[in-house]
């Protein structure tokens, strides 16, 4: 990728008086220009947030909405603390000690360990790759007519774009773009406005849900919370901001006791915004689909698109228009994000260059694994694996390869060695440990179901 970086910036670090052990020092970003402090805030975090909302997830909150009506409401309000503080937690040490997640990582554990965890993530990625995709070109296919041919080429066409993009744009523009792409999502909160939405019904399930204790509900359950909290936005988030540091020639924070320009304050803003967008836009979904779907008595959706194809003859042709547009525009964002995501963890792993502002000559293995990670979601698609199949094995593998991902995390970000003074204070680490134990428990649920058999 070409390489347009601004000026380097110098930063300096105050020295720690009479050889004490420094504190941090936080400056709540003062030193920004104002014109450009909006720009800051809005980072890495709300990318990361948008990207989660993808096709995929997408199709899994229409089935939670489809399926159980409003009841299903209460997972995305739940969800958000912990989905903030693993975010948050990942930035940390992107930001901290300048190196992403897998090579921060691969420093402290033995390298079968994160070969492992590299090769799962990047199965999950390439599934996710490709059930994307392929919503993206159904959605189009409904929007615009056509045959299934049409479909498929429409999907090796937003493939072949995704990739480049990402290949060809140089990163300042494409961090600009992806951020305004991030956009697309309110089309899902203006879905909503279009539809009559019980609102008091709403507000009784949020406060008291009436839960179904069979194995459908527990699933559905679970795969909320493996879609809103995956590997590839850890992994994509701490990338970034490893990023930023380059792009502005500033040290990792682990080199300096003082956060002259407010880093860990922009990012707990940063990834706050970007979480909570990322769960309105959610909870949009949900309160679409079960507002109209599951009214009409429609509780099964297996696709992004069915979702979308459903709700034309309910609530209309502009519900049904917003719907399939956003799970275009979505994909647009989430794709080059888990493609991204792959190249990091396979490039960090392997101690490649890992960046996107190298030209692509320059990082041959990195854009390699983007392109490939792309195009082998393209050929999942044009093999013809059920998408329903793909989703399962995807939240599968994501619930492996999180949970040995966010307690390396939380050790990472505990570890002076890693993370400097900056490590963790006592509630982030808290909330980190909780979001673990729920992970750990949602995989094993969702297993346990599946070995369990209907």
């Amino acid at each position: 990728m070409p390489d347009h970086t601004a000026p380097t910036r110098q930063t300096t670090a105050t020295e720690p008086s009479q050889g004490s052990v420094p504190r941090p020092v936080h400056a709540a970003g003062h030193n920004h220009h104002p014109r450009h402090s909006l720009r800051r805030l809005l980072g890495p975090g709300v990318v990361a947030g948008a990207a989660d909302d993808d096709p995929s997830g997408i199709a899994t909150y229409s089935q939670a909405g489809a399926q159980f009506g409003f009841n299903q409401l209460w997972t995305v309000v739940v969800t958000l603390p912990f989905m903030i503080a693993i975010q948050m937690i990942a930035a940390r040490i992107g930001r901290a000690s300048g190196e992403g997640l897998m090579a921060a990582a691969a420093r402290r554990s033995p390298p079968a360990l994160i070969v492992g965890i590299v090769v799962l993530v990047l199965f999950a990625n390439i599934i996710n790759i490709a059930a994307d995709l392929a919503a993206m070109g159904e959605a189009l296919r409904l929007v615009v007519g056509g045959s299934e041919l049409f479909a498929k080429v429409m999907t090796v066409a937003f493939g072949l774009l995704c990739v480049v993009l990402e290949v060809t744009i140089s990163y300042r523009r494409y961090a600009g773009a992806l951020k305004w792409l991030t956009m697309v999502l309110f089309v899902y909160v203006i879905a909503v406005l279009t539809i009559n939405v019980p609102w008091l019904e709403v507000g009784r399930s949020l406060v008291m849900p009436t839960i179904s204790w069979t194995s459908d509900y527990a699933l559905t359950m679970v795969a909320v919370f493996g879609t809103t909290i995956s590997p590839y936005v850890f992994i994509w988030q701490a990338g970034q901001e490893v990023e930023e540091l380059k792009l502005h020639g500033a040290p990792a924070l682990r080199d300096t006791p003082l956060d002259k320009h407010g880093h860990i304050n922009r990012i707990k803003w940063d990834t706050c915004i970007g979480m909570v967008f990322s769960n309105i836009i959610s909870f949009a979904i949900i309160l679409t689909t079960a507002a109209t779907l599951h009214s009409q008595g429609i509780v099964t959706i297996n696709t992004a698109a069915q979702a979308a194809e459903a709700l034309r003859p309910i609530a209309g042709v502009l519900t049904f228009l917003l719907f399939a547009c956003g799970i275009i525009g979505t994909g647009l964002l989430a794709v080059p994000v888990l493609a991204g995501a792959s190249a990091y963890a396979v490039s960090e792993a392997l101690h490649w260059h890992a960046t996107l502002s190298a030209k692509p000559l320059d990082a041959i293995g990195f854009y390699g694994v983007i392109a490939a990670a792309t195009f082998g979601g393209v050929a999942i698609t044009l093999i013809g694996i059920d998408p329903i199949r793909m989703l399962f094995w995807a939240a599968v593998i994501n619930g492996f390869a999180a949970v040995p991902i966010m307690i390396g995390m939380m050790l990472l970000s505990c570890d002076t060695q890693t993370m400097g003074v900056w490590t963790l204070p006592r509630p982030l680490k808290i909330m980190g440990w909780i979001a673990t134990g729920i992970m750990a428990l949602a995989a094993c649920l969702l297993i346990g179901s599946e070995l369990s058999g209907p």
